[in-house]
């Protein structure tokens, strides 16, 4: 079924949907725009749990009220503001929606993987900084009985206008999601999954194994996540699995006291940790607490009412580095500004920041503009994003995939162009030579696209697990392997991006959706018997010589039918490194498995231990147009 939710529909009356922004087992996430609020930027939070009968439904619903309602009371600058939460009709299926406020920025993942691709990574005063400035928030949310239970690179942004940390999807909505499903399963008699809110790895093991939080376990995550910044490591190749200990310091080299905080927050046993936000932040300073506070229970519904918080000291700010936004703690603390005071302060901010996918910022702009009803001319940015926009819209590839597309050009971007650091491009003629290149780079881009189907392109952006095998199904009924068609689909992918390395999982990135579209032509391609070729020897012959001819990117797969116990011999001639020659066993006697695959070899032979349909595959890696003679033999 498709999502009756698309870029355009309005909810609500007023919530219209721009694009979305990421989907989990429990819902989809969109970025909308607020009519009743001079068209705002928000975020709405579908809340669909897996789950079926009139009861689970009703539960659900009253527990993710209740936690609504929990995450309602926080009020602080460095969380995005919850707005309300509303049920719409679409289709005669309802919809639960959760709204807050939209924080323009990129998350510490995002900047992350910017620096990784330099070769770069987080250093120590700058995770000094982030631990300072988010402390206090988890200090915050404790205090009022909440734990977050899902920190980590990805729910940590960077915010555009002061350069803070802002803290996002709580994990409570999605305690409520697991606790309707494994209540829905205990009704129908079957078991109940297991709890494990958190990321494996970034959670303590308490956490993920008993579902058991406590003000120290966001701390454990915390730790996790800034070791992940500093060493550019996942926890997964930091954690030994059978000590549970962290050997992180051949990764990076901290301070001592830096070095004894992590360890301390990282500790296995839980009643070794520091057992507050406040008991870490005076760790930091150097002035440890001088006895331990008590344990403290584990925490399953939030209080009422924060206690009475005594003032806490913070070390004296790191110096600005490089490339640093400042702490704007002025701004966040001072009085609501003027309307016009915010629209010259977001001017001049935005004026001296770009954004990684840099669209971002002109969009703010422009919101402003809106607010004051003052007419814009259009910047270079908004020109170019309007073109970009107009380009989508002639090739019909669909929103969903505007931000991948960006997040895309961006990683090209800066991995060509590593003297930039990353850094945000400037709306001026300053960095107009680099917006140009940045333009040139989508413009590439979407030339690719441009060549494939029209089919394939308007799915870019929704393809998934689903696709996947519905392709495997359709190419088994040929009497081909799903290799086959990903070898055919790897050609001319690899053509395209010929930098990609080819062991990278793709699959959840921006550009495996590209590459799913290719698989989805490819697939046509077979089924109309374009790139497939069944092999018949003739009567009494032992032998058969096939010829082709193939464009850089293209492919053709042979079916041929051997007998068990056959000595088979394989010979390609073509231009030296031009071709793959993969050869894939049929499985109907013995598991079928890959005889040859990806072999620049022109020679091969052996005695087959199965019968059935044999695959050969034959794929160009070459940039010019090449001919092949492919010669099989039998005894």
């Amino acid at each position: 079924m498709n999502n009756p939710i698309y870029p355009g529909i309005t909810l609500h009356n007023h919530y219209r949907i721009v694009r979305e922004l990421g989907h989990g087992g429990f819902g989809r996430t969109y970025l909308a725009e607020d009519a009743h609020r001079f068209n705002e930027p928000c975020v709405l939070k579908e809340f669909a749990p897996q789950v079926q009968g009139s009861y689970a439904l009703q539960k659900s619903e009253e527990l993710f009220e209740r936690e609504a309602g929990v995450l309602y009371k926080l009020q602080h600058n460095q969380i995005p503001r919850f707005r309300e939460m509303f049920r719409v009709s679409i289709i005669d299926r309802g919809y639960l929606f959760l709204v807050q406020d939209y924080v323009p920025g990129q998350t510490y993942r995002f900047l992350l993987d910017a620096r990784k691709r330099q070769g770069l990574r987080f250093i120590e005063a700058e995770i000094n900084q982030l631990l300072i400035q988010i402390l206090p928030v988890l200090e915050y949310i404790h205090s009022l009985g909440v734990i977050h239970r899902d920190i980590s690179p990805d729910n940590l942004i960077l915010r555009l206008s002061d350069g803070m940390p802002v803290l996002i999807d709580f994990g409570g909505v999605k305690e409520v999601a697991a606790t309707v499903e494994s209540l829905f399963a205990e009704t129908n008699n079957t078991p109940a999954p297991a709890t494990r809110i958190g990321k494996l790895g970034y959670a303590p093991i308490e956490q993920m194994q008993m579902g058991i939080v406590y003000p120290h376990s966001d701390l454990y995550a915390l730790a996790a996540t800034v070791l992940v910044l500093l060493t550019g490591k996942e926890p997964h190749q930091l954690l030994d699995s059978q000590t549970l200990n962290w050997n992180w310091r051949a990764e990076c080299s901290l301070s001592p006291n830096m070095s004894l905080v992590l360890d301390k927050m990282l500790a296995h046993q839980p009643n070794q940790r520091y057992s507050s936000a406040r008991e870490v932040l005076l760790a930091l300073s150097g002035n440890p607490p001088l006895q331990p506070q008590p344990s403290q229970p584990a925490y399953f519904v939030p209080t009422q009412q924060p206690p009475e918080l005594s003032p806490i000291p913070v070390p004296a700010p790191v110096p600005k580095l490089p490339g640093t936004p400042v702490r704007g703690s002025a701004i966040a603390n001072q009085q609501k500004m003027p309307a016009w005071q915010m629209f010259l302060f977001v001017v001049a901010v935005l004026s001296s920041m770009g954004g990684v996918g840099w669209f971002a910022g002109n969009y703010v702009l422009n919101l402003q503009s809106k607010v004051q009803k003052i007419p814009v001319t259009p910047g270079p940015k908004q020109q170019q994003e309007d073109a970009l926009r107009d380009r989508f819209s002639q090739l019909k590839i669909d929103d969903r995939f505007y931000n991948g597309y960006v997040n895309l050009v961006d990683e090209t971007f800066y991995a060509k162009y590593p003297e930039l650091g990353g850094r945000l491009l400037k709306e001026g003629d300053e960095d107009r030579q680099w917006r140009e290149k940045w333009q040139k780079i989508g413009d590439e881009l979407l030339d690719k696209l441009e060549n494939l189907s029209s089919d394939a392109r308007a799915r870019l952006g929704s393809y998934g697990t689903a696709d996947r095998d519905r392709t495997k199904t359709e190419v088994n009924k040929l009497n081909l392997s799903s290799r086959a068609l990903y070898d055919l689909a790897d050609a001319k992918f690899f053509y395209w991006f010929p930098q990609q390395p080819r062991d990278r999982n793709i699959l959840d990135l921006p550009i495996g959706q590209i590459w799913q579209a290719i698989t989805a032509d490819a697939l046509t391609a077979l089924q109309a018997g374009a790139t497939v070729e069944r092999v018949e020897f003739d009567r009494r012959a032992a032998s058969k010589t096939l010829t082709g001819n193939l464009k850089p990117g293209e492919g053709k797969a042979y079916i041929a039918r051997f007998a068990q116990n056959q000595i088979l011999s394989v010979n390609l001639q073509a231009p030296p490194k031009s071709t793959l020659l993969s050869i894939y066993s049929p499985g109907n006697t013995n598991k079928a498995k890959a005889l040859l695959e990806d072999a620049e070899g022109l020679s091969w032979s052996r005695t087959l231990d199965d019968a059935g349909f044999y695959e050969f595959v034959v794929v160009s890696q070459s940039s010019q147009p090449i001919a092949y003679e492919l010669n099989l033999e039998t005894k």
